[in-house]
């Protein structure tokens, strides 16, 4: 069964449920679907593969994160509380992330087969790293793991 499909069954079985915050965020999931394929000229009635799908996925789950950080700089934190939850309610449907772990792994083999010997090289070590994982690594702790490798 296709990503889409899965939230699509889900966002159903919410509705049923009458969890109605579940069903909002799974139907503006659905929404961003079918904004993805206009996007790429397909028909609405196509299907994204699930790569494209979790790239939708990922993005709405960073939108949800940063309107957190602005309502709780604004002193929201009833609405920051609800943008982390439908942040959650949209982690269910994402890979998991690599583990600090298994990024340190590979950075440290990254940094040997590149012969990086410095923090000057931050950036490229990054993308290198970035790439190795595929998309599920979070780029913030490929770069924490890679500051702390230098320090």
């Amino acid at each position: 069964m296709m990503l889409t499909q899965t939230i699509k069954a889900k966002m159903i079985i919410a509705m049923k449920a009458r969890d109605q915050l579940r069903v909002d965020t799974l139907r503006g999931c659905m929404a961003a679907f079918t904004n993805e394929l206009v996007a790429k000229n397909k028909k609405p009635t196509d299907q994204l593969t699930d790569e494209e799908a979790v790239a939708v996925l990922k993005r709405l789950s960073k939108q949800r994160a940063d309107s957190a950080e602005q309502f709780t700089k604004g002193g929201r934190p009833e609405l920051a509380e609800k943008e982390n939850l439908e942040k959650k309610i949209l982690g269910e449907f994402l890979p998991k992330l690599a583990s600090l772990e298994a990024i340190e792994t590979v950075a440290k083999a990254k940094i040997a087969e590149l012969h990086i010997t410095d923090i000057t090289s931050l950036g490229k070590l990054t993308g290198v790293v970035m790439k190795e994982f595929a998309g599920n690594a979070d780029g913030d702790d490929v770069k924490a793991v890679l500051q702390k490798l230098f320090t």
